[in-house]
């Protein structure tokens, strides 16, 4: 035995650290309030870290918080999936076993993959959906268990941890929202190289405001002599304190060996290599105390105790006289839950594993690998095929390597770890070679890739390396890793340019167009058609059902028309051929879509309905969201938008327990553009801002911005409205084309210009959008923006500098008008506005045609373009109708001006309230306060009516023009200039503008004749 104080190694007191734990227990306090915290602490290997934050644990359970603890398991140079995450919830399981059961109720197979304890977990399909929903159900996990509760999760050693922990961090730490939790991690500053894997995430945290970083620094010189003196239990002489501090340098873990090295009279203090000190101290234990200490050093983060006594082959009680001999010495400590051992300090564990030879290295690998292969009990099922992978990989057996690898690749691609699965994949295709031919042919497909076709088909052909390609390209494009998939597939058809299989080309052609999307490198097109070359005259597949769905949507997305329907027929003929059911589903949406597009409308949405209740009976994950995205959009497109909202807002419930977050971030962003057509704007605003916050992907957070963009230039924030179009334009990029993004930002692009008064660019974005043309099908974004640009010339039409280029544009309308679809009552309704604006702008426009357009728009629901129209035509009676239409006009102009006030639609307001006053309508009794401020002009003495006056003449208008604008005789309108200018003092009509505009009486866009919002 080694006396007391070797017991004493770490010191009692725990010396230093107040700032940075006073900044744990200020997140602690904050989480109480509701608020998530997320910490990362980092310092040099032995500095304090584990120190530190297990004087924080032990604060925080005082405290009555729950602590749940979980370190990176390395096992040689291999992480386990999400084994910190594992370790933190069985802890949570242990503290609070029916909150983490009632918070995981109903979503227990998808969380298993994390926690197998919940039960088996779910199988099926893997999409790119499976990981990003695990990593929202697991915050949701936490926010729901730390709603009633504190709770604290650290996970330790981050620079070991594998991918797939990565990303879920980085995911915790960006999404969490509410709760009482404290999120905290660890790793070794000293070990993050230029290449380290964990670098990306550090920059993309230190991004987050949210996250905040303690950097751990070396003790100074007094802290090292509490330290030692906590460590010897009386104060050290000063040349000794001296010593330790210079050769430790302040790292903790360095002061307590030499402070315990000095202790027994050791000399290494005076060697060279601190690491030498490290060894002394391991040979200075019996020598069966060593052989246990080179045998765990290699077995991995920690080593079960069978599993331990199945390689070390002595007798238990040796065994355990060995371990006593190593935990007094303080080499090894007990793991955490008490079933097993691992070193005290990972510094330990790394000289005693870098001091073994080669062979010996591999001798161990190769009885670890033996043992568990005997008693796969030794170990955690969820741990098993990993570690025997890593165990006979790193005991260089091919043989053995080989097939251990390819079963842990399953089971990574089971808990949706798809980085490892690659990582795996890799290891195995590295050992294909080397692996001898009896083994090779002995390998089964274990795992397809997809739709992709299972070895010739025929289940007695055996594995080979082009299947391991198609695994490896799979987890490559669900892990992000897109680059690396792309050239997998570039592999492989290289190789199977001198094979005679089209239907595995053609598969591998369709991974591509994916992954070209997915990394901006083009719209996927040429990819899909080289496949359906490859497939077609073929006999039904999945692969041909595959390729022919692939087409039909994108498509749908892309060109609509009449091929895009009857690849979408064949696709989904296909798919039941060869019981493709996926593949059946999402081609049947496809086709619903597009036979409403074609002007099938109930055929194309009962397709769609029976899909939404088919899937959601099945529970299939993927298809669910997408049909609950899907079906609203055709609704809304059909001018369906009551029944739209009704259908997203089950679809929000259904994504949310579903934990499928960009679906739902999809459903919010057709959610708002359903609200805007119902005029329920304030709801539509925080629609598209969910839209924003909760997409992982460009597409929501465009349709969001687009939304907003809207909204901000319907009430009159024009800068606001221009902002949100950069945002959606940029969200889309130019790399992917479609109709569904590109008009709508063509449509708002108009709009802002022509706010902004910028009608010659306004003017060149309708011809570049009119020569690209409208596919069929878009007619939902096509009469939005026809009417916008309509409405732009029709209020342009007095102004002398538009004239240039306006008979081009209204051309331009008009021939578009005439070919356009007008496939349901709202866009039937729109034909109509945009034709009685393009007689407007021609100076034709009568009520007769305005009063149809308002009768058009009556049914549809949609307060605000009725509210616009009815502008129009109270407008239209005033100027060409007799004084019995001035009653019409008046109750028409109320109805618009309430709406235009319940939606704070200022422009719309602004005009209707002009229009009344110059004709002298009421809007609202005298006491209603008046939406617009006070006109500056009134401080000049000058009337109601002669500020009205003032304003055409500083736009440069006749005496008859004035007249004809305010419903006044030319005399009349004479008589008022003579007034204006006696009351400004001035001579003429030039020097009466000049005032008008020097004093700022009338905002520069108030001297523009006003589009009706």
């Amino acid at each position: 035995m080694l006396g007391a104080v070797e017991t004493r190694s770490v010191s009692p007191v725990f010396v230093g650290r107040a700032e940075e734990l006073g900044t744990l227990h200020d997140a602690l306090a904050r989480s109480r309030e509701g608020e998530p915290q997320a910490l990362l602490i980092a310092g040099e290997a032995g500095v304090g870290k584990t120190r530190l934050v297990e004087e924080f644990a032990a604060a925080a359970r005082r405290r009555g918080a729950v602590v749940a603890l979980g370190g990176c398991v390395e096992i040689g140079a291999d992480g386990l999936p999400f084994a910190p995450f594992s370790t933190a919830l069985r802890a949570l399981r242990r503290e609070l076993p029916g909150e983490l059961a009632a918070a995981a109720a109903g979503q227990e197979e998808e969380l298993a993959r994390l926690l197998p304890e919940l039960g088996e977990s779910g199988t099926g399909r893997h999409d790119e959906d499976g990981m990003a929903r695990l990593f929202e159900l697991t915050a949701r996990l936490l926010e729901r268990i730390a709603a009633g509760h504190t709770v604290v999760v650290a996970l330790e050693d981050l620079h070991w941890a594998d991918a797939s922990t990565r990303h879920l961090l980085a995911y915790l730490f960006r999404t969490l929202r509410t709760g009482r939790l404290v999120v905290l991690a660890t790793y070794r500053s000293d070990d993050i190289h230029r290449r380290h894997p964990l670098r990306p995430l550090l920059a993309e945290l230190d991004r987050l405001r949210t996250v905040r970083r303690l950097e751990l620094a070396r003790f100074s010189r007094e802290e090292v002599c509490r330290q030692v003196a906590g460590i010897l239990a009386h104060e050290p002489a000063p040349d000794q304190i001296d010593a330790i501090f210079e050769r430790s340098d302040g790292n903790a873990f360095f002061v307590e060996e030499l402070a315990v090295a000095g202790h027994e009279g050791c000399r290494t203090g005076l060697t060279d290599s601190l690491r030498d000190l490290l060894l002394v101290r391991v040979e200075g234990m019996p020598e069966p105390a060593q052989q246990v200490a080179r045998i765990v050093a290699e077995g991995g983060s920690t080593v079960e105790y069978r599993l331990l006594a199945a390689v070390a082959r002595l007798a238990e009680d040796d065994l355990i006289e060995a371990l006593r001999a190593a935990v007094n010495a303080s080499i090894l400590a007990p793991a955490p839950g008490g079933d097993g051992y691992r070193f005290r300090h990972s510094l330990v564990r790394e000289a005693v594993s870098d001091d073994l030879l080669p062979g010996e290295r591999s001798r161990l690998n190769r009885r670890y690998a033996e043992a568990l292969e005997s008693d796969p009990t030794l170990v955690p099922a969820d741990q098993r095929a990993a570690r025997l992978a890593s165990y006979w990989y790193h005991a260089h057996d091919p043989a053995k390597a080989l097939p251990a690898v390819l079963d842990a690749s399953v089971e990574a691609r089971h808990r949706h770890a798809y980085a490892e699965q690659l990582r795996l994949l890799e290891r195995a295709m590295e050992l294909w070679d080397t692996a001898p031919d009896a083994v090779r042919r002995t390998l089964r497909p274990v795992d397809y890739a997809e739709v992709y076709p299972p070895c010739g088909c025929d289940p007695a052909t055996p594995l080979r390396h082009l299947d391991l390609l198609a695994e490896a390209a799979v987890a490559g494009r669900l892990c992000g890793e897109r680059e690396r998939a792309l050239k997998i597939t570039k592999r492989a058809l290289r190789l199977l340019d001198d094979e005679d299989d089209p239907l595995r080309s053609a598969w591998f052609w369709i991974q591509r167009s994916r992954l070209v999307q997915g990394l901006a490198r083009g719209d996927g097109w040429k990819e899909i058609a080289t496949a359906q070359e490859l497939v077609r005259g073929l006999p039904p597949s999945e692969v041909h059902a595959e390729v022919l769905a692939t087409a039909a949507h994108w498509s749908m997305l892309h060109e609509p028309g009449p091929e895009a329907l009857t690849a979408a027929e064949r696709a989904v003929e296909y798919a039941r051929m060869v019981g493709a059911d996926d593949i059946e589903s999402n081609a049947r949406l496809t086709l619903g879509g597009l036979m409403v597009d074609a002007g099938q409308i109930e055929a194309g949405l009962t397709h769609m309905y029976e899909v939404r209740d088919e899937v959601v009976a099945r529970s299939l994950a993927s298809i669910v969201g997408r049909s609950h995205v899907n079906l609203p959009s055709v609704l809304e497109g059909v001018g369906r938008s009551e029944e739209s909202v009704g259908i997203l807002r089950e679809g929000l419930r259904l994504t949310g327990a579903m934990g499928l977050r960009d679906a739902e971030a999809w459903i919010w962003s057709n959610l708002a553009e359903s609200l805007i057509s119902l005029g329920r704007w304030d709801e539509a605003v925080e629609a598209a801002g969910n839209a924003q916050r909760r997409g992982q992907t460009a597409g929501p957070h465009g349709s969001g911005a687009n939304s907003l963009a809207f909204l901000a230039l319907a009430r009159g924030h024009v800068p606001e409205a221009a902002r949100h179009l950069a945002e959606g334009r940029a969200a889309y990029g130019p790399h992917d084309p479609m109709p569904q993004h590109d008009l709508p930002v063509s449509c708002l692009t108009i709009a802002v210009a022509v706010a902004e008064g910028r009608l010659p660019d306004a003017r060149a974005e309708l011809a570049r959008t009119l020569e690209s043309g409208f596919p069929p099908g878009t007619q939902r974004y096509a009469w939005p923006l026809l009417l916008e640009a309509a409405t732009a010339e029709a209020d342009a039409r007095a102004l002398p500098a538009a004239r240039d280029g306006r008979a081009e544009a209204l051309d331009g309308i008009f021939r578009t008008v005439k070919r356009l679809t007008t496939n349901a009552p709202v866009w039937l309704a729109h034909e109509r506005w945009v034709r009685a604006e393009l007689q407007r702008a021609e100076g034709l426009s009568t009520p007769d045609t305005w009063s149809e357009v308002v009768t058009a728009f009556e049914p549809l629901e949609r307060p605000y373009d009725l509210a616009r129209v009815r502008y129009r035509l109270a407008e239209s009676l005033l100027t060409g109708g007799g004084e019995d239409e001035r009653d019409r006009a008046t109750e028409l102009l109320r109805l618009a001006h309430a709406v235009a006030r319940h939606l704070a639609a200022r422009p719309l307001a602004e005009s209707v309230t002009a229009l009344a006053q110059r004709a002298r309508l009421p809007l609202a009794p005298v006491s209603e306060p008046a939406l617009t401020p006070a006109d500056p002009a009134e401080a000049l003495g000058l009337t109601s009516r002669e500020r009205d006056v003032l304003r055409l003449v500083a736009v440069g208008h006749t005496n008859r023009r004035i007249a004809e604008e305010l419903f006044i005789s030319p005399k009349t309108a004479s008589v008022h200039v003579s007034n204006i200018l006696a009351k400004l003092g001035v001579s003429g009509r030039g020097e009466a503008a000049a005032v008008a505009h020097r004093l700022g009486l009338f905002p520069a866009e108030s001297l523009i004749p006003r589009p009706a919002g």
